[in-house]
């Protein structure tokens, strides 16, 4: 079972207005960040790795180093700004018939305990004891070339939103709940529906201490039994989305096609929880057959993520922008020659991309015959043909349109097969964005961004914060960045921030002890049971003493 979790921040709940009705009155949706704007999704999305002057004129060797830092780098781009909007929609929406004030939610939570009761049948009727149950809950499947971007997109749009959010009241009434914002789990290589139900319960019990794995997913369990488990968590913990990755795995086992597309359909269905399918385009066999379950299984709609052309604006802009991370001693010219070398050589597939350009540096920088350190056609056709031999067949196949060689690297294939739902990039939204970035990054204000970015990541990095999460940080390095000269030096901030951070820390420490000062106030059963601890009697004693418990023969007659 795959041990990596992708894991986010935990956070106490603060309500918000809505400013649509349908949203409003539900704690679940209300404890959620407002909706993003384009701007935020902007600044919080992009990563430019930075490389200073200093860093350009250091030694070979700690340049080599220094390269590793473009590994990080993403560029914003329209289908970014799609699958924000798509989730967050997703996320919401299936809150919509979940609101845990709701007497439907309380008749399901009733249902799932009966269904309990008697588990070795209720897989045989859960699906009509639960039918008459409306679900808001919708799908999305995100079919791509490998090293496209997709994982490390959802996942970035996953962090911007708390993973856990603790609620304690809303208005004014005792709330106590714990919520799962998103839980991001990867299809077994083993593709066995039974081992990605337990994925579900481990990436619960990773998040929070508990021991589900243990309790439902024991060997001689049925697929169908679990996912009652699951629907009960679902619930329980108010889960918003379900992002399964890697769901080509699927076609390894043997799993019946038929059964495969009936769980996912019972996952948004009955469980009730939004789902994001995430693949390579050998996952879209798995949509083919019943249009019935396929449509179901992407409700949402499909997003086909496919390499960028090398004549749109969006390749044209990734490369500018890639373009400016360069660590050599003269600068290199993005010349007609050169754009057409690096496009033959990557094919528009982003992680392909990023890894030409740091290798043909890394070889710039050591070739003995290029003591001008400039990366020429001639380094990129080198660079492809040695240092990344393993992926040239399949490179080779995608630039001939070799149909017959590409179904031989099935992971590569992208739009042979006409899909559900055609994506269609908006164009004008498309120029919006490029347009908008490249004025921001010609101002001070894209400077400053680069600094903070930079500087939050680095503070947080010290881990001796243990009050703040990485977004208080972010905040106090904006504050003190706008706050100070553009030209002030990289290090007099960092320890501006550093000592900045050290007091809002023992403030929030200081915060969290009035709190439960606090809460033992208001909640006066837990102060008795402090009480009786501390007298060494019974809680019962106190309780009776002090009136909370009476006398039931007084109370009878």
């Amino acid at each position: 079972m795959n041990n990596a979790v992708l894991k986010g921040e935990m956070e106490e709940a603060m309500y918000k207005p809505q400013s649509l009705t349908e949203y409003a009155h539900n704690p679940f949706i209300e404890a959620l960040p407002p909706i993003f704007e384009e701007d935020e999704v902007l600044d919080r999305f992009m990563v430019t790795p930075r490389i200073s002057q200093q860093d350009k004129q250091s030694e070979t060797n700690i340049r080599y180093h220094v390269l590793k830092r473009v590994k990080n780098f993403i560029q914003p781009l329209p289908i970014h700004f799609e699958v924000e909007r798509r989730l967050s929609t997703l996320i919401r929406r299936g809150y919509l018939a979940r609101n845990p004030l709701d007497k439907t939610f309380l008749e399901r939570i009733r249902l799932l305990h009966q269904l309990r009761e008697n588990e070795e049948q209720a897989h045989k009727y859960i699906d009509k004891r639960l039918n008459y149950i409306r679900s808001t809950a919708d799908s999305l499947s995100i079919i791509g070339i490998s090293g496209i971007g997709k994982t490390t997109a959802i996942e970035r749009l996953l962090l911007m939103y708390p993973q856990v959010i603790k609620h304690d009241t809303y208005e004014e009434q005792l709330f106590n709940r714990t919520q799962i914002v998103w839980l991001k789990i990867d299809c077994p290589y083993d593709g066995s529906l039974s081992t990605l139900c337990k994925s579900f319960f481990k990436a619960i019990d990773d998040l929070l201490g508990t021991r589900y794995l243990e309790k439902f997913g024991y060997l001689n369990r049925i697929t169908s039994t679990m996912l009652l488990h699951m629907t009960t968590l679902a619930s329980m913990y108010g889960i918003g989305v379900l992002v399964i990755d890697e769901i080509q795995h699927l076609l390894h086992s043997k799993n019946d096609q038929e059964e495969m597309l009936n769980f996912f359909v019972t996952l948004s269905n009955t469980v009730g929880i939004p789902t994001v399918l995430i693949g390579t385009s050998k996952a879209q066999q798995l949509f083919k057959g019943n249009f019935r379950q396929a449509r179901r299984a992407a409700s949402d709609g499909a997003i086909i993520w496919d390499r960028m052309t090398e004549d749109s604006e969006e390749w044209e802009f990734f490369l500018e922008t890639l373009w400016e991370l360069q660590c050599l001693k003269k600068r290199s010219e993005l010349t007609e020659e050169v754009k057409k070398a690096f496009y033959e050589e990557c094919q528009g597939i982003t992680s392909v991309a990023v890894n030409l350009f740091i290798l043909a540096q890394e070889r710039a920088l050591f070739d003995e015959n290029n003591s001008d350190e400039k990366i020429t056609v001639k380094v990129l056709k080198q660079t492809a043909k040695k240092d990344m031999k393993i992926i040239q067949p399949m490179l080779t196949a995608i630039r001939e349109n070799d149909f017959a060689a590409m179904y031989k690297y099935e992971d590569i294939m992208i739009n042979l097969d006409e899909l559900m739902i055609n994506h269609k990039r908006n164009t004008e939204y498309e120029s919006k964005v490029k347009a908008a970035m490249k004025e921001r990054q010609n101002t001070l204000e894209y400077k400053r961004q680069e600094m903070v970015e930079s500087l939050s990541v680095e503070v947080a990095a010290l881990g001796i914060f243990n009050s703040l999460n990485i977004e208080d940080i972010r905040n106090l390095t904006t504050k003190i960045v706008e706050g100070n000269s553009v030209d002030t030096k990289y290090n007099d901030l960092k320890l501006k921030i550093v000592q900045k951070a050290i007091e809002l820390n023992q403030r929030k420490e200081h915060q969290v002890k009035l709190k439960d000062n606090h809460n033992d106030k208001i909640l006066p059963l837990k102060a008795i049971k402090k009480n009786a601890e501390s007298k060494k009697v019974h809680s019962y004693e106190i309780l009776k003493s002090s009136r909370y418990i009476k006398c039931p023969l007084i109370e009878f007659y």
